[in-house]
């Protein structure tokens, strides 16, 4: 019988696919710093400040290469929302929940999200 090793803790390389324990629910710095604040800021772009952001883009479509100028007061006005949501303890908590979530589902079946959205659009 062959003993398989690994450099990777049991927790990142266990599971049943190999790919860490669907369960763990620890953070590794990267996921902490990183991969949660990406997931803020698409969320806030998508769901809290979706008139900021819209304005922000038609200022700078109809501005063109002079958007740095002419769109401050658009900008300053997206950055802050997004600021504000950035530093809600509320929707930290629930990106990481939502990431936690998400890594977990990987780690049971190892579909990565996209492929997961598409297969559930396809069977639509």
């Amino acid at each position: 019988m062959k003993e398989e090793y690994s450099i990777l803790s049991p927790k990142l390389s266990g599971g049943p696919k190999g790919l860490g324990d669907p369960n763990d629910k620890s953070l590794r710095k990267v996921e902490k710093d990183v991969l949660i604040p990406k997931l803020m800021r698409e969320r806030t772009k998508t769901e809290k400040c979706v008139a900021e952001v819209k304005e922000f883009h038609d200022c700078c479509l109809n501005s063109g290469l002079l958007n740095v100028i002419k769109c401050r007061k658009e900008n300053d006005v997206m950055k802050s929302c997004m600021e504000k949501w950035y530093y809600n303890q509320d929707f930290i908590k629930e990106c990481t929940e939502q990431y936690l979530n998400e890594r977990s589902e990987f780690r049971k079946t190892g579909i990565p999200k996209k492929k997961r959205a598409a297969r559930l659009e396809a069977s639509l």
